[in-house]
């Protein structure tokens, strides 16, 4: 099978680089951080009138019913630019959810980005993102919908993602399971679009860095221990990249190993960017970690996107699970 974009795809890739990255997303990145959610929301309404709100809501409510490929290329470069918010929840999760259960925020008003919403499913997403700037809350327990009240907020390893805890509030809608399965999944192939961007960038820093950064007379680019070590991360994400675009060909087929190949592509791209990651922090050393420079928002976002969603060791036991399964 080869995986190759559409030029559709490739100019709508580059139609959200350019948006962001003229956007000023890392210093957005970091007032969200500090609690002014203002210049992340106006990024929101930018990318709400590309389109991106409205990737997965059905056409006949505004939307573009779009294919997983379209989410992974859309989150692709959210992970890439360091884009705060909700988006897994209000943009991937939400639309199959509400379409199927009925009440909450219309499916117009999230194809059109005038509503946010916020989820938790445990035990994969046990705390619901971004709570203080979604117009509802929602929480899905197996094939439960609840509508949820904000509760106290924790702490994250990255700052820009502000958790709070959900209280259900009254008896929960039932779903369809195949739609609550569906729709589950296709988060988890988000945030795994969101890691393989992330990962990309860390490791372009890297190489950047390494490209200019000269000591004992010579680039450190040059010296086999960094070369081999920024060579290790291309191939890990170049492995990772065709899960993430296969698990999106086989939820978008509705395949029943779609489960296994999303499961997959989430723990391969949560340890290619965690290598990512690493190594852009050993190619720069203490500067990689302080608060004035990008590279520590980047680490930051991919060590807390890497066990949300589902840890690695939760997918690859999802991975064996369906792999002894069909082997009998």
């Amino acid at each position: 099978m080869r995986f190759a974009l559409s030029d559709e795809r490739r100019g709508f890739a580059r139609s959200l680089d350019d948006l962001l990255g003229d956007a000023g997303v890392p210093a957005a990145s970091r007032r969200w951080a500090d609690g002014d959610s203002g210049p992340g929301l106006e990024i929101w309404r930018r990318l709400a009138e590309m389109g991106v709100s409205a990737l997965r809501v059905p056409e006949a409510h505004g939307g573009l019913g779009a294919e997983p490929a379209d989410v992974v290329v859309a989150f692709e470069a959210l992970g890439r630019h360091l884009v705060p918010g909700p988006y897994i929840e209000s943009v991937v999760l939400a639309p199959p959810l509400l379409a199927s259960a009925g009440g909450g925020p219309s499916l117009d008003d999230l194809a059109a980005g005038t509503a946010i919403v916020t989820a938790a499913a445990p035990p994969m997403a046990p705390l619901a993102l971004d709570a203080h700037v979604a117009h509802a809350v929602l929480v899905l327990d197996g094939s439960g919908l609840s509508a949820a009240e904000r509760g106290e907020a924790r702490t994250s390893v990255d700052r820009s993602r502000r958790l709070f805890e959900a209280r259900p509030a009254g008896a929960p809608a039932r779903l369809d399971p195949a739609v609550a399965a569906g729709a589950l999944d296709a988060a988890v192939l988000a945030c795994s679009a969101q890691l393989l961007g992330a990962g990309e960038r860390a490791l372009a820093t890297a190489v950047e860095y390494a490209g200019s950064r000269r000591q004992f007379g010579r680039v450190i680019g040059e010296y086999q221990a960094v070369k081999h070590a920024l060579a290790d991360v291309r191939v890990a994400l170049d492995f990772a990249r065709p899960l993430v675009y296969g698990a999106a060909v086989s939820l978008g087929e509705g395949s029943p190993d779609a489960g296994r190949d999303v499961s997959a592509a989430k723990a391969a791209t949560s340890e290619a960017a965690h290598l990512a990651a690493r190594t852009a922090l050993q190619t720069h050393g203490a500067i990689g970690y302080t608060e004035e420079y990008d590279l520590g928002l980047w680490i930051t976002k991919i060590r807390a996107l890497a066990t949300a969603w589902g840890t690695p060791a939760f997918h690859r036991a999802r991975v064996l699970a369906a792999v002894t399964a069909a082997t009998g």
